[in-house]
């Protein structure tokens, strides 16, 4: 770098690497440090670099620039492709059929019906696929990034699947054709069946051949196959204008007719599928190839223009094509022929009646109709475009064409979007199919998986057995992918700016419902499948929760929802009834103070809010919650010191109703060694809390709350030589006392004056809690041994309208207690007044708020007995309980902080049980009442 640049120096190759520097560098041969300038320990080789190496000869720069990946238009990417998948095998080999079936009307119906479940669809992809850059991963890809992991994951696996499946369909469909011209030539290997299978598993290798030597060529037999399908529309509709031949009408074809046309407008049911929503299922797999551009969108220029543009086109021009020849052969030809040229009425072998159209022009096809014999016209034969057009050869070229593109293009989407699903690590195992080869990234594996499960299906080796399979899985991507415009529009994030402007939320929810109604419409059982696969795939990926963040319209909507929700809260009154526990956990980092954590999530968890807040943080504090499964918020603060920082805490966390009204602290374990005027922050900070309308808890454990300790790390990359100490916590799987199962053991509460109930209700909510579901709660009462049953009685009663299930009651009696050790405990903060005049005393007092006074002892004489006998009747009754709930009553600035703290020390000490000392700020938490 220049002399005057700020930047640091650039250190050229043939220096010695040191050991405090690992990194590789990257470009130039050049290593920069923000600090100081290191040399380089991997030296790249001296073939690609410039400048200066070990041998001091300049060796100028020299690169070999890598490949650049094959890149396609919008034509030849998308539309081509799409209008190729979509003119497979039921155009040539189904449509006369189904028209046949369901008469031409009908079949217009049954067309235009999957034309407007593909255009919404296509308006759909169109908008998430310009709402941003698109990658690799096609219709897996648009779906997971715009509804999240859980979602996406489903469609990702059933879509790959679904294209796999397909290539078998398409396969079978080639093969079919070519069995036909082995029975034509009467050259059949074994039999029709396995002829298919055999044919089949030749056919779907050959394509494996032709995916495996790259996109390149994958993308010229695409155009070869286009050209070829041309030709042969071409010579079909050339082929309807040409006068008929007496072989023509012995297998029904007699040109433009409108008795035909009038004939074959309505429908004439056949067999076991031959209803409308048969037809339909045995029909929609071939409008399921709009997806075939954007499956491939890794390898398109410019995604965001190709997509909209080729896909919408391709819908059109194909609906056109079925239109055009559902209308013209179904005005050509006569559902029943023999294809016998003895069936003219003139013949010898005529019956004496004749019905159908065929007998207006001098053939009776009456025998074979009425039989069910026939083997030509629409209902019989599925090569009827091919007797029907100018060169038939031309119309099976065009059927290998249409079929083995197909077969092509799914072959090459399934493995790239079950690619783009393994990289994203959402499921275990299927990671060895995320590799990918070459300069486009090829999926090899994935190409083998999806050819083993092409030649599963292709030994099925029947057609209208296989279309329906696919239909659904086709109709659920086509519900999802509307469904997520929908959602992303109706959420109303920002982020959501698609430039394809031409959609809207309303149809793309009808497009999303009218695909699910039409799956259940045609095959029932195989949508309920589908259905429970989404489900399980959707509860697994939800359940293991992957590290991934996409801003999919689900987190749009979940702040959507928050926010509407948060704002309706705030228009309603509190309620006794709705009383929860909202903590603001003081935990400092998280990680230090884990048991902390654990406590409160044990009664917050799925009831009420949890804030743990720091004075200060970074962001791994949330990543350790997150780990632990803890559900809390966690915000931080910079503040001089924890009172003013707990302060702007308190002020400034929660959003509306969703505000702390419970402080929650760890005790200060090191009090009496800690600076008095941390102390005094300590204690001032539970008065604010009650000044704020707040109840407070503070929870002791024995060895104490903070388990953080220091690591000497020796100095760090480009940082000058020394040792620094980094303070780690606990990680995410340290289990503390309110993780572990607690088995038949107690949680005692101590409730000793009425606090408005918190005392009472979070020992209830922790009962809730399976792992603390088999401990008994024991609340124990002040009172007197007179009338100690009577109090007993009345507090039962009184627990029983609470409904919280506790009734073991024990009234604890006034006995005899002794003072000398709290009296040393508060011995090193007295004041000492008595050595002091009454000026110099009443300014130390003024200046050590904290230090105890011999008439802050002789005020509160009787509560300090009362502190030294209730340590004892805990050590006498909760030694092995699982949790001592205790409720500590002071008011603020009655007396100094020294004072508060010894209480709670003598009240806990050389206690096992944890003890939790909490209470509340007079507002009611429980209700016997309905209202």
């Amino acid at each position: 770098y220049p002399p005057h640049s700020s930047l640091p120096l650039a250190i050229p190759l043939g220096l010695q690497p040191s050991p405090n520097f690992p990194p590789p560098c990257t470009g130039g041969g050049v290593c920069v440090c923000p600090l100081a300038p290191l040399p380089c320990p991997v030296p790249l080789p001296q073939a690609e670099l410039g400048g200066v190496g070990p041998s001091g000869k300049n060796a100028g720069l020299i690169t070999s620039p890598e490949a650049e990946p094959v890149r396609f238009g919008w034509v030849t990417g998308v539309m081509i492709r799409c209008m190729l998948n979509i003119w497979g095998v039921i155009l040539y080999l189904r449509l006369p059929w189904i028209t046949a079936q369901a008469g031409i009307g009908l079949t217009w119906l049954i067309i235009l019906m999957s034309a407007v479940v593909t255009t919404i669809t296509g308006l759909s992809i169109s908008a998430i696929s310009t709402n941003g850059k698109v990658k690799a991963g096609g219709t897996y890809f648009l779906i997971s990034r715009s509804l999240g992991p859980e979602l996406g994951g489903s469609i990702g696996l059933l879509f790959s699947f679904a294209n796999a499946v397909a290539v078998a369909m398409h396969v079978v469909g080639f093969a079919e054709t070519v069995r036909d011209l082995l029975l034509e030539f009467d050259a059949v290997m074994t039999d029709p069946v396995n002829d298919i299978r055999i044919v089949g598993v030749i056919t779907v290798t050959v394509l494996l051949g032709i995916a495996l030597a790259g996109m390149e060529w994958e993308a010229k037999a695409q155009v070869v196959f286009f050209f070829v399908i041309m030709v042969s529309f071409i010579n079909y509709f050339v082929g309807t204008l040409i006068p008929a031949t007496e072989e023509k009408m012995s297998k029904g074809y007699f040109s433009y007719r409108g008795d035909i046309f009038l004939e074959n407008i309505g429908p004439e049911w056949r067999g076991e599928s031959g209803n409308f929503f048969g037809m339909f299922s045995i029909f929609f797999p071939s409008a399921t190839g709009i997806l075939a551009g954007a499956n491939i969108s890794g390898d398109l220029k410019d995604p965001a223009v190709a997509i909209p543009k080729g896909t919408l086109l391709a819908i059109f021009w194909t609906t056109l094509s079925y239109l055009a020849i559902s209308a013209t052969i179904g005005s050509c030809v006569v559902r029943d022929a023999s294809g016998s040229l003895n069936d003219t009425l003139g013949s010898p072998n005529a019956t004496d009646s004749c019905l159908g159209l065929g007998c207006g022009y001098g053939w009776n096809f009456t025998e074979c109709a009425q039989a069910g014999t026939c083997e030509y016209g629409l209902a019989n034969n599925y090569q009827t475009m091919s007797m029907v057009s100018g060169f038939s050869p031309l119309i099976t070229a065009g059927i290998f064409a249409a079929t083995l593109s197909s077969a092509l293009a799914c072959l090459v989407s399934a493995p790239k979007v079950f690619q783009c699903l393994c990289q994203d690590k959402l499921y275990p195992v299927i990671g060895f199919f995320a590799k990918g080869y070459g300069k486009n990234n090829e999926p090899l594996r994935g190409y083998m998986l999806t050819f083993v499960l092409a030649i599963a299906f292709i030994l099925i080796a029947e057609l209208n057995t296989i279309a329906p399979i696919i239909s659904n899985f086709f109709l659920c991507s086509y519900a999802l992918i509307n469904f997520s415009c929908f959602h992303a529009t109706i959420t109303n994030s920002p982020g959501w700016r698609p430039s394809f402007r031409y959609f809207s939320k309303w149809s793309a929810l009808f497009g999303a419902v009218i695909s699910v109604v039409i799956m259940f419409l045609l095959t029932w059982w195989a949508a309920l499948i589908v259905v429970g696969i989404i489900l399980v795939s959707l509860a697994y990926v939800s359940y293991k929760k992957p590290d991934v963040n996409w801003g999919s319209s689900v987190q749009a909507g979940t702040y959507s929802m928050a926010l509407s929700y948060s704002v309706s809260l705030t228009q309603v009154e509190e309620h006794v009834k709705n009383f929860r526990p909202q903590c603001l956990v003081l935990t400092g980092p998280p990680s230090f103070r884990p048991a902390l954590v654990d406590f409160v999530s044990a009664f917050t968890k799925g009831v009420s809010l949890m804030i743990c807040g720091n004075v200060a943080g970074v962001k791994e504090h949330v990543e350790w919650l997150n780990r632990r499964k803890v559900r809390s918020f966690y915000t931080l603060i910079t503040a001089p010191d924890l009172r003013s920082g707990a302060r702007s805490l308190m002020q400034v966390s929660g959003l509306g109703r969703l505000k702390p009204n419970t402080i929650v602290l760890g005790y200060k374990q090191n009090w009496q060694t800690d600076s008095p005027h941390n102390l005094e922050n300590y204690v001032a900070t539970i008065h604010d809390a009650f000044d704020g309308r707040a109840g407070v808890c503070v929870l002791r454990m024995k060895d104490g709350l903070d388990v953080s300790q220091g690591v000497a790390l020796p100095h760090l990359l480009c940082v000058p030589t020394g040792s620094s100490v980094k303070v780690l916590g606990a990680d995410e799987l340290t289990e503390t006392h309110f993780q572990a199962p607690q088995k038949k053991r107690c949680v005692d509460v101590y409730w000793l004056f009425d606090d408005g109930g918190l005392t009472l209700l979070v020992p209830y909510l922790l009962s809730r809690r399976k792992r603390w579901s088999r401990c008994r709660v024991r609340v124990f009462i002040s009172g007197h041994l007179g009338s100690a049953e009577q109090q007993r009685q009345e507090i039962q009663l009184l627990l029983s309208k609470f409904r919280l299930g506790f009734s073991e009651v024990l009234v604890l009696p006034h006995v005899a207690w002794h003072l000398k050790e709290f009296e040393d405990l508060v011995a090193p903060f007295r004041l000492n007044e008595g050595q002091r005049s009454p000026e110099a005393t009443e300014a130390l007092r003024r200046e050590t708020p904290w230090k105890v006074s011999d008439e802050d002892l002789r005020v509160y004489r009787k509560k300090s007995e009362q502190q030294v006998r209730l340590h004892e009747i805990l050590q006498e009754n909760s030694r092995n309980a699982a949790l001592i709930v205790i409720l500590p009553v002071v008011r603020k600035g009655a007396c100094p902080s020294a004072l508060y703290m010894a209480w709670l020390e003598t009240l806990s000490r050389d206690l096992r049980p944890p003890v939790a000392f909490i209470r509340g700020n007079q507002q009611d938490a429980l209700t016997f009442y309905c209202q």
